[in-house]
């Protein structure tokens, strides 16, 4: 088993997970989003996508980086690594971003702080996928001794985002939706779980 393979009887079973429905960022202020930004999605748009890759490359990658260019990269984004934790319960695999407070850039170290995954279409799976990945996070936090504490994640088509969050045993999922042609918001939501992990990171 992978993370992709976790279905929700999966999470519930195992790791004993509990699932609800609410706002997440009521309070969040949208950003205006820079010219280049808008630019990089316009010309990603342009050239068109036919892959998770594609999209993930095109439209969900210059979004984090102005997130982290926003934040004076303060914290850095790993694409395409392995978290391999505890592969007996299934907990490894590949995630396509995964955020962390470390500056190393050589390998995935804590304190991780927010999971994407970028999905071609199904967000559903996506966000099942990313819920088994934060476990794992939790549990490399945990272990490095940053137990940080809410942790976020995020599964996107590249248009449409959802957000989730993972604290205790229970996921709270975003009943907004995102999407790319409301950037102000989506970057806004983004900003707001930098905020509210940074303090936390810091103790």
């Amino acid at each position: 088993m992978a993370y992709s393979d976790f279905t929700l009887f999966d999470l519930r079973q195992q790791f004993d997970a509990h699932f609800r429905a609410e706002t997440l960022f009521p309070d969040a202020t949208p950003i205006q989003p820079s010219d280049w930004l808008q630019q990089a999605i316009k010309m990603g748009e342009g050239i068109g996508f036919n892959s998770e890759k594609s999209r993930s490359e095109r439209l969900v990658t210059p979004v984090l980086l102005e997130l982290c260019e926003r934040n004076n990269r303060s914290f850095s984004i790993y694409s395409g690594m392995n978290l391999d934790i505890d592969p007996a319960l299934g907990l490894r695999g590949e995630c396509d971003f995964i955020f962390s407070y470390s500056r190393i850039q050589d390998f995935i170290t804590a304190p991780i702080f927010c999971i994407a995954e970028a999905k071609k279409q199904d967000l559903e799976l996506g966000t099942l996928q990313c819920a088994a990945q934060l476990i794992a996070a939790r549990r490399l936090n945990e272990f490095e001794g940053n137990p940080t504490q809410p942790l976020y994640g995020c599964s996107t088509t590249g248009v449409e985002w959802r957000f989730l969050k993972y604290e205790g045993n229970e996921f709270i999922l975003d009943e907004t939706r995102y999407y790319l042609t409301q950037l102000p918001a989506l970057l806004g939501a983004l900003q707001a779980i930098v905020n509210a992990t940074r303090a936390e990171a810091a103790v």
